[in-house]
């Protein structure tokens, strides 16, 4: 399984081209959501490796309906392969597992879906590790996370392997008891509006060497999301026929909600497209 910085996975677009959402996310927003991404890191374990099977994850947005499968949102595993060693995700080092857009409120739980295929590896050989049958409903994590509409939120999932696993006595068994913690990182956005809407345009962050990209939506409404705090350059991009336009120095704050007033570009006029033509 091919693992990315997590961080890099969102941020490091890099060059004018990329696009980082599209029309129906940013109406999500306009509408009241949040987007949830799920990662997961591990800590170091004196094996040589740890391999799990990762079905995916569910979130709950009421403690009250606990009970009530039909209440969990589910994320499946994204990655092409389900199983991953554990012992990878160190050093900076994350597993995207997935993401999801979830109604603005609050998280109240999350819980982590293994499969059965797990094993770790020492002194080269295979050794399955047992996994309690209370595990096939889901690891189960309080959070009591605030969502924010419009705000993008990494939830980081620490799988502690060297506590996660326990060795039967001296059968030579191993019994896979994860020990988790979470971790919710939030992000900021920048939205806005860019009229006309026949301009149909594409809007650009940029902030260092990274570049985030939207297009505007059938009403010019843009958002920018999950961008780290700092100072941003938006340029918006019209399609031929109007004067592309640049905002600088736009605050972006985690946890929040920049919003720009609408921008009104012009239409290119026919002296200067003469000129350009000669």
């Amino acid at each position: 399984m091919k693992t990315l910085p997590f961080k890099n996975y969102f941020f490091g677009l890099a060059g004018l081209l990329a696009l980082a959402s599209c029309n129906n996310e940013d109406e999500d927003i306009m509408e009241g959501s949040a987007q949830v991404n799920i990662a997961l890191i591990d800590a170091p374990a004196d094996y040589d490796e740890v391999w799990i099977e990762v079905l995916g994850v569910e979130i709950l947005t009421n403690d009250e309906n606990e009970n009530d499968d039909s209440a969990w949102i589910s994320i499946p595993n994204e990655a092409d392969e389900d199983k991953l060693n554990l012992l990878s995700l160190v050093g900076g080092n994350e597993a995207f597992i997935g993401s999801e857009e979830v109604p603005a409120g609050e998280i109240a739980q999350i819980r982590l879906l293994l499969g059965d295929d797990n094993y770790l590896v020492m002194d080269g050989e295979e050794i399955p590790l047992t996994t309690p049958s209370a595990q096939q409903s889901g690891l189960k994590l309080k959070l009591n996370q605030e969502l924010m509409a419009g705000i993008q939120y990494d939830l980081v999932i620490d799988f502690d392997a060297a506590k996660s696993i326990v060795e039967a006595g001296n059968s030579g068994q191993y019994i896979l008891k994860p020990v988790l913690r979470v971790v919710a990182e939030e992000s900021a956005s920048i939205e806005g509006q860019v009229l006309p809407l026949e301009a149909k345009s594409t809007v650009y962050g940029i902030i260092g060497e990274d570049t985030v990209s939207t297009y505007t939506d059938d009403i010019g409404a843009y958002a920018l999301r999950g961008l780290i705090t700092g100072e941003y350059t938006i340029i918006i991009d019209p399609i031929e026929g109007y004067e592309p336009d640049t905002l600088f120095s736009v605050s972006a704050v985690e946890g929040e909600v920049t919003i720009l007033d609408p921008i009104e570009l012009e239409e290119t006029s026919a002296e200067i497209e003469v000129e350009i033509n000669n």
